[in-house]
């Protein structure tokens, strides 16, 4: 599996092209805005876009996820249901953040937990990874020890809770038993700012320590 952060909008979203090597057959990952330079970056690499992939229905994360569906003709696919309700409150999300309408989004295929993803011949697999979100989901290649975790966490920190339907605790627990389970190996790409990996974030990131706050 290979891949390429295009950082998009004024949020410095980790867009991400995802692609087979064998196949060249590619996913984008939570295209928060910026279409025309994620369409520049797809052209670029000379890969073939068979799908849209969403972790969360948050505005920065799926802005540009109906345009590129339309353009490359492929189906946008997940989160999980529970964020059914950010998806289709997107015009008031764009108000919210004083940016252009985005109006509302149903995916072709909402995923849940043990669910697969193929991209060409690697397959993902479906965490269901609630708190930042309810209906966050982590795409993971077992293969090449890659995931996507969106908002979950960070280099150094983890998602905010403090939206409609957040829980810290839930996102704590996601964390300590879905993701960091998966191996200390595991490098990821967050949603915003540098990647890292499970190990690094397992023994220094203040929010996983075992004294830190509930909110």
């Amino acid at each position: 599996m290979k891949y390429q952060i295009v950082p998009v909008t004024a949020f410095s979203q980790n867009c991400t092209l995802l692609w087979c090597e064998k196949t060249n057959e590619a996913a984008i990952v939570d295209p928060g805005g910026d279409a025309e330079k994620i369409k520049h970056a797809v052209a670029d690499a000379g890969i073939l876009v068979k799908q849209i992939l969403l972790t969360h229905g948050h505005l920065d994360h799926v802005g540009a996820a109906a345009e590129l569906a339309e353009h490359y003709q492929v189906p946008i696919i997940g989160p999980q249901i529970e964020d059914a309700f950010w998806l289709e409150g997107l015009p008031a999300q764009s108000r919210m953040f004083g940016l252009e309408e985005c109006a509302p989004l149903t995916p072709s295929r909402w995923l849940q937990e043990g669910d697969e993803v193929s991209v060409g011949e690697t397959t993902l697999a479906v965490f269901h990874c609630p708190g930042h979100t309810p209906g966050h989901i982590v795409f993971f290649d077992a293969e090449s020890r890659l995931a996507q975790v969106g908002d979950v966490i960070f280099n150094g920190g983890v998602g905010r809770t403090d939206f409609p339907q957040g829980d810290h605790q839930a996102l704590i627990a996601s964390i300590k038993n879905k993701l960091l389970p998966l191996g200390d190996d595991v490098t990821f790409i967050p949603g915003h700012g540098p990647m890292s990996t499970l190990g690094h974030e397992r023994k220094t990131n203040p929010f996983l320590r075992e004294d830190a706050a509930i909110w």
